[in-house]
């Protein structure tokens, strides 16, 4: 069990997900991304996909992969966001990252993914953390840029006709691969971004 502080001192507390934690976190990832919850944070992509983000399967095939982990983020006591992390060769694959609505925008973003960086590196000794975001996400590929993740270009199409993946609300969904050299120097900030 790692801990890491945030801005306001308070502990955050990582962990590997149980076979326990899979309700709690489907919950938690659906709130983050679809629905009038999720309209709360951010993050959310009510408004190109709606039908679910993921469901107890798909959590279960994350947490039991062989090559991965998938780590529960608490404060106090309650989940308030997760993430996988993949061995892929060389590199790390970072995804199914949420925060809980009512959590985002006060800085645990950036601390959670440096944290998982931190672990990756440290874990599997990898020089690159790979992702994919949804190529419309202008925003929040934004975000990503700003902790130091690069555009690759690089699109695979989005799963259309496949409702386990969402119900796309246009036509010119993709995904786009990020990517970082772990352990590369300080990021430049916006003045009064707090995301």
């Amino acid at each position: 069990m790692d801990t890491a502080t945030t801005p306001d001192s308070a502990r955050l507390t990582f962990r590997d997900a149980t076979e326990d934690d899979i309700p709690a976190l489907v919950t938690l990832i659906e709130s983050a991304y679809r629905g009038d919850s999720s309209r709360t944070g951010w993050t959310t992509e009510a408004d190109i996909l709606q039908g679910q983000r993921t469901d107890e399967q798909g959590v279960r095939e994350v947490l039991d992969a062989p090559a991965g982990r998938l780590l529960t983020v608490e404060r106090g006591g309650e989940l308030v966001a997760c993430f996988q992390l993949e061995h892929r060769g060389e590199a790390a694959y970072f995804g199914m990252f949420a925060v809980r609505p009512g959590h985002q925008g006060g800085g645990l973003g950036k601390l959670i993914i440096a944290e998982a960086e931190r672990i990756a590196g440290e874990t599997w000794g990898v020089g690159e953390m790979h992702m994919t975001v949804i190529s419309v996400r202008e925003d929040l590929i934004a975000w990503y840029e700003r902790r130091g993740y690069r555009r690759t270009g690089q699109l695979t199409p989005f799963p259309y006709g496949d409702e386990r993946f969402g119900i796309p609300q246009r036509d010119d969904l993709a995904f786009e691969l990020l990517v970082k050299n772990i352990g590369e120097g300080p990021l430049v900030e916006n003045a009064g971004e707090s995301a």
